[in-house]
């Protein structure tokens, strides 16, 4: 089954490349032979947007979160020479 499709065939044949992402998995359309977009189903795009944490959530729920830190400042900081 083709899952790489020219623009002007996937403009054509839009059902079936829908149909496609539907049971097979992604559709990748090419233009001028360049990647330039994927069909997705909106199953697979719903999964990828919940695999989407914000940074800032991923530090807030890790267990490192309730830890103190204090830097060192018994020696103090030396510059680098370039």
């Amino acid at each position: 089954m083709n899952t790489v499709w020219q623009m002007q065939e996937a403009k054509n044949k839009l059902s079936e490349v829908v149909d496609h992402a539907l049971d097979v998995g992604p559709q990748f359309i090419t233009r001028w032979g360049k990647n330039t977009a994927v069909v997705i189903s909106h199953l697979e795009y719903e999964k990828l947007q919940a695999s989407q944490n914000k940074l800032s959530e991923f530090f807030q729920s890790s267990p490192l979160a309730d830890i103190e830190l204090e830097r060192d400042k018994s020696m103090p900081r030396t510059e680098a020479e370039l």
